[in-house]
């Protein structure tokens, strides 16, 4: 008789307490205003199941306004620029801002660093809403604001970070500490005076503690949640580093890992902060059937 497989679950894996603040609150919001327009710019999270969930309940995920608007226009959970905010007042909306307050931090630092006469150094994905928002914070208060996860793209700004009196660090909440300490290297090398304040969200930093643990253990890690999930995808890389492992969005994509599933004797999961626990449960009911 074969051995039966050990399926373990992360502790720290689904919704995080801002992504889960956030859809509580759009639900209560449109339940509270049955009438109303309730509309989010951009997705509220990065999960497509969820935004499918929340278009069920009347609530429109859209990329840009009506220039006059009526109802309410909710501010997604990775904030939004200044100017956003000012536009979305002026098409006549009321404006419910969700913004994780983790990155709502991350902003307020970068806005005193800069206020402070500090070169700023953003760790991050320029292309990521968190990072736009909290550069473009930054930006309202002075220009020397440089974003990037790569060395090689500073390497090309040295003059300017050595000639800076001070340089100031924030880092995008869901990045890895594997990210942030060689470029806190690197600037201390060149620079008179560096502060680092390390934004990483405590949320993001046990989920890949235990991810990196739980993967030595383990001859297979299943990583659930959105591909276009920032944090979802660091577990999966941190992951990799350890053992096998698959990043997939639903149970649904199981059937393409058989194999690979029938070798491995103990299974661990973790999931993003933005993945619902009822996929978390569908995967775990799929694996044990």
């Amino acid at each position: 008789m074969p051995e039966t497989k050990k399926i373990t679950l992360a502790k720290y894996a689904g919704f995080c307490y801002g992504v889960k603040r956030a859809v509580d609150t759009v639900v209560k919001l449109k339940k509270e205003n049955p009438d109303k327009n309730v509309y989010i710019l951009g997705e509220l999270i990065h999960n497509h199941q969820v935004i499918e969930e929340l278009g069920n309940f009347g609530i429109e995920t859209i990329n840009k306004f009506p220039q006059n608007g009526n109802g309410y226009c909710v501010v997604r959970t990775h904030g939004q620029t200044p100017e956003v905010f000012k536009q979305i007042q002026n098409a006549g909306f009321e404006v419910c801002d969700l913004t994780c307050p983790d990155v709502k931090k991350v902003q307020q630092k970068a806005i005193e660093l800069v206020k402070e006469g500090y070169f700023l150094v953003i760790v991050g994905k320029e292309e990521h809403p968190e990072v736009a928002a909290i550069k473009a914070n930054a930006l309202q208060y002075g220009n020397k604001v440089l974003v990037s996860t790569l060395i090689s793209d500073l390497e090309q700004h040295e003059q300017d970070l050595k000639e800076a009196k001070k340089v100031g660090v924030v880092v995008q909440t869901t990045q890895m500490l594997t990210t942030l300490n060689p470029i806190v290297e690197y600037l201390t090398s060149i620079s008179k005076e560096i502060r680092v304040i390390n934004t990483i969200c405590p949320s993001t930093s046990k989920r890949q503690e235990e991810a990196a643990q739980m993967a030595q253990n383990n001859d297979l890690m299943i990583v659930v949640g959105s591909k276009n999930s920032a944090n979802t995808t660091h577990l999966a890389d941190i992951c990799t580093e350890f053992t096998s492992t698959i990043h997939i969005e639903s149970e649904k994509e199981l059937d393409k890992y058989q194999e690979i599933i029938a070798k491995s004797q103990n299974i661990g999961i973790t999931a993003g902060a933005s993945t619902p626990q009822s996929i978390i449960d569908k995967v775990i009911d799929k694996l044990e059937d």
